[in-house]
């Protein structure tokens, strides 16, 4: 027999490779992961559904401006050059960012609107519990015993808050089509880690990892108005006028409760009624203390749900300064600026230099914004525990940087044992008569002349 003749040609059985079974597998592979990657099995969320008409707000995080804020070059601006010397710029604004919600996680914007209120979509919302007389006093009436107040709640009660993500969707023009009616709102999606027992929250758990990759994790979205509703709205929607106390302050709100689920309860671990407030722009507070009198700013300045001043601004050189002297432990190992949660964090100028501004002038730099915007430095920013939660897990460290700031930073004589870190700001406008000129632009590039320099004392409230 010719041993050129293969077994095969001689009709004797031919024992297949792994091969042969492999190839049509791995061809059916890659057909199906293109198309489940372009065309998800997974149900549409309120988010995606926004997406087709509107634009989320905000700067992805690897194109953070503060991505460097724990090396040496982010506390220097470019050009800046003048700190301390009362000519020209001393420092550049490095990033802005807004809370929707307030002790929720913040959105970092590059440009943004400024209000009498502060940064535009900041502190619209608050949480708060319903909280009752404890104990009451014997001799109390029943109306006094069953009496109950809205209190805000923040992380420091609750930290996890901290775990909670918010979008800002505004409408887009160019996404409104022949088949699709424009939209003129703006939304806010407050989501939350969430998932359910059994087989379908298995199916969210799949469904988070091929949208998220395997970060992802289960989440259920909430929305929200950005603007007041109508009364029509308030009627529709079971939604209800009362008072809700912040710090000292009763302010009137509107309760929003109904949009919460049940779920965030849970997550969050509060065993009292929980609520959601939307600031009523007819009921805004006005601030006084530290800020200037009407009469100097021709407006007297207000605040929604902020704690007490319309802006909070950050010098990145003065947290790195203060950041090197916290102990740092497995739980902390440097303090993320975002703690602190500034409105407005400025780079260039010396540690602690913002201590003496008392008006300063935010000028175009770099930025695309011609026209300047000037501000009153009210005060330092007084420290509360809240800065010990990690603004991303949402775990609170036991003592610091609360135990440094006490130690390190009690520097103000109207706030004796207490931290500070950071300046409160007022807004000032070149028109006051008319509510449309009381806006301007900040962005993120913008230089920063010191007006006025002088001293601080915090005034409490």
């Amino acid at each position: 027999m010719d041993p050129n003749i293969s077994a095969s040609a001689l009709g004797e059985p031919q024992h297949l490779g792994i091969g042969f079974y492999l190839l049509p597998f791995a061809t059916f592979l890659c057909f199906l992961v293109p198309v489940l990657y372009i065309f998800p099995p997974i149900p549409a969320t309120t988010s995606d559904a926004l997406r087709s008409t509107h634009t989320k707000i905000g700067v992805p995080p690897p194109k953070s401006n503060l991505r460097d804020q724990h090396s040496v070059r982010a506390d220097t601006g470019s050009s800046i050059s003048n700190a301390g010397t009362g000519s020209g710029p001393v420092a550049r604004v490095k990033a802005l960012c807004v809370y929707p919600i307030k002790s929720c996680r913040g959105i970092e914007v590059t440009r943004t609107k400024l209000l009498p209120t502060g940064l535009e979509f900041d502190r619209l919302y608050t949480f708060a519990q319903l909280k009752s007389r404890f104990p009451a006093a014997v001799d109390d009436s029943a109306e006094a015993k069953d009496e109950h107040t809205w209190e805000f709640v923040t992380q420091r009660q609750f930290p996890l808050l901290a775990t909670i993500k918010v979008d800002v969707y505004v409408p887009d023009a160019t996404k409104s089509t022949v088949f699709m009616e424009k939209s003129s709102d703006a939304w806010i999606v407050m989501r939350f880690p969430w998932r359910e027992p059994g087989f379908r929250g298995t199916m969210s758990w799949v469904a988070s990892k091929i949208r998220d990759g395997w970060r992802g994790q289960p989440e259920m979205e909430v929305l929200l108005p950005v603007e007041f509703p109508t009364d029509a709205e308030i009627a529709e929607r079971g939604y209800t006028r009362e008072d809700v106390k912040v710090w000292k302050e009763v302010v009137p709100a509107l309760n929003m409760e109904k949009e919460l689920p049940g779920q965030l309860c849970r997550y969050l671990g509060v065993s009292n009624k929980l609520a959601l407030f939307r600031v009523d722009p007819g009921q805004l507070r006005e601030v006084y203390r530290c800020a200037p009198r009407k009469e100097e700013a021709g407006y007297q300045p207000i605040v929604g749900f902020q704690d007490a001043y319309p802006l909070h601004i950050m010098n990145i050189s003065s947290l790195q300064d203060f950041d090197a002297k916290v102990p740092k432990d497995d739980e902390l190992k440097h303090l993320d600026v975002r703690r602190f949660r500034s409105n407005i964090i400025v780079s260039g100028a010396p540690a602690y230099d913002e201590e003496s501004w008392k008006w300063v002038n935010f000028t175009q730099g770099t930025s695309k914004v011609t026209v300047p915007a000037k501000f009153q430095v009210s005060c330092r920013t007084v420290r509360c525990k809240m800065p010990n939660v990690d603004p991303v897990t949402g775990t609170r460290h036991g003592a610091e940087p609360d135990r440094s700031l006490r130690k390190l930073r009690d520097v103000d004589e109207g706030a004796p044992r207490m931290g500070c870190l950071g300046m409160q700001m007022c807004p000032l406008f070149e028109g006051t008569d008319r509510v449309e000129y009381m806006q301007a632009w900040l962005e993120v590039g913008m230089d920063v002349s010191v007006l006025e320099r002088g001293e601080h004392v915090y005034i409490k409230q």
